[in-house]
C-alpha cells in the first residue's frame, strides 16, 4: 500500500506493509523511500521477498539472511535493504503481538521514556521565520532539544539562522545541526571551524555520506562532535566509519540499516566501540529499540507518519515513550489511509 500523508515536509511517500503471519496475526510496518518514483521498485522487491519467505517458519534472523540471499543478485543495498527492512519490522511486530508484549519488552527491555529532539522543522528557508518556528517546536512536546538545517550558500546565513533560533528559545535548548551533505570537503573544514565556538550539540553530515576519508580528516580537525549514519546500509557501513575514526556519534535509519534485526546488529557494534547511538526517523519503532540499545542517545522525533496512524505517539516533557500495545504499536487509521492512498 502506498500513500502520501500531508506533513510539514513536502508530501512523503510511505509504503505500508501488512504481513499475514498466521492465526490472524498481522505484522505491520512502513518505510518512507522519499521519492514516489522509488515506490514501485520497493513493492516489487517486497513481492519477491514474500515468495521467498512463504511457508517458512517465522524467524526474523533467518528471514533476514534469507532475504539478503534472495536479493543478492540485484545487490543487497538500496532497494533490497529497504524492502528487507520493511519485511523485518513487520515480522518483529507480529511476533511481539503473538507474545502479547510491546516490542521493547519482547526484546528484553522495560517500558519508559527516551529523551528526544524535535526534528519537524527549521529547514533552510527564510531566516525571519525560524524564531517562531523554533518556539512552536519547543512547545509541541516540551522539547529541550531540536535540529536546525544549515549549509546555506553563505556562512553569514548559517550564523544568522543559529542566532534566530537562540534568540527565540534560549541557550538552554540543545541545538543539533544537519548540513544534509551540503558542503564540499574544504568548505566543510572552514565552515565547521567557524561554527565550532557557538555551542552546537553536533555537526551532522556536512559532506557526502560515503566520504570515509573526509570524515576521518574532519573528525580530527573540529571540536564539535560529528554525527552521521542515516545512510548506513547495514552494520558494516557503521563499522567502516568507526574503524576510520570518522564519527563521534552514530545513528541508524531503520529503513536502511535492516529493520529491527539490522538495528540490533548495528547498535551492538556501536556499543562495542563505546559510541552513542541514535535513530533517524521511524520514532514509533525506535522508541522501543532505544530501550534495548546499550549506548542509547537521542530519539529523533518526526510526525511524518502520524496522519495515517490510528494511535500516534505524543511527545511529553522532551521525551517519547513507546506504545504499550502488543507489538510496535503501529495501527492504521483506515479512513486516512483511504484518503491518501495512491495507486502504483
Amino acid at each position: 500500500m502506498f500513500c502520501l500523508p500531508k506533513t510539514a515536509w513536502p508530501p512523503t511517500s510511505l509504503v505500508l506493509l501488512d504481513l499475514d503471519l498466521s492465526d490472524g496475526i498481522l505484522g505491520r510496518s512502513y518505510v518512507a523511500p522519499y521519492r514516489a518514483s522509488a515506490v514501485p521498485a520497493v513493492i516489487a522487491e517486497l513481492r519477491d521477498l514474500e515468495e521467498a519467505l512463504r511457508g517458512k517458519p517465522i524467524a526474523p534472523f533467518d528471514a533476514f539472511e534469507g532475504a539478503m540471499k534472495a536479493l543478492n543478485v540485484v545487490g543487497v543495498s538500496g532497494m533490497s535493504t529497504i524492502a528487507t527492512s520493511a519485511m523485518d519490522m513487520a515480522i518483529w511486530d507480529g511476533l511481539a503481538k503473538a507474545a502479547g508484549l510491546p516490542l521493547g519488552v519482547f526484546l528484553g527491555g522495560t517500558p519508559g521514556p527516551v529523551r528526544a529532539y524535535n526534528s519537524n522543522g527549521l529547514w533552510r528557508h527564510e531566516i525571519n521565520t525560524l524564531g517562531a518556528e523554533a518556539r512552536d517546536l519547543q512547545r509541541e512536546g516540551g522539547f529541550t532539544a531540536m535540529k536546525l538545517r544549515l549549509g546555506n550558500v553563505h556562512l553569514k546565513d548559517d550564523f544568522a539562522a543559529i542566532q534566530a533560533v537562540r534568540d527565540s528559545v534560549g541557550l538552554e535548548v540543545d541545538l543539533m545541526v544537519d548540513f544534509n551533505q551540503a558542503l564540499g570537503f574544504g568548505d566543510a573544514i572552514r565552515r565547521c571551524h567557524e561554527l565550532d565556538d557557538v555551542g552546537l550539540y553536533w555537526f551532522e553530515e556536512p559532506i557526502a555520506y560515503d566520504n570515509v576519508h573526509g570524515y576521518a580528516e574532519l573528525a580530527r580537525k573540529v571540536r564539535t562532535p560529528l554525527q552521521m549514519g542515516e545512510n548506513y546500509y547495514g552494520a558494516r557501513d557503521l563499522l567502516t566509519f568507526l574503524r576510520a575514526g570518522a564519527v563521534h556519534y552514530a545513528m541508524a535509519d531503520l529503513m536502511r540499516i535492516g529493520g529491527v534485526t539490522g538495528w540490533l546488529r548495528a547498535s551492538n557494534v556501536a556499543a562495542a566501540a563505546g559510541v552513542q547511538f541514535s535513530n533517524h526517523l521511524y520514532p514509533e519503532i525506535a522508541a522501543h529499540l532505544l530501550r534495548v540499545t546499550p549506548t542509547a542517545h537521542w530519539l529523533e522525533w518526526v510526525d511524518w507518519a502520524c496522519p495515517i496512524l490510528a494511535d500516534p505517539l505524543t511527545p511529553k516533557d522532551g521525551t517519547v515513550s513507546a506504545s504499550s500495545a502488543p507489538g510496535a504499536g503501529i495501527a492504521w487509521d483506515e479512513t486516512s489511509v483511504r484518503k491518501y492512498l495512491v495507486s502504483v
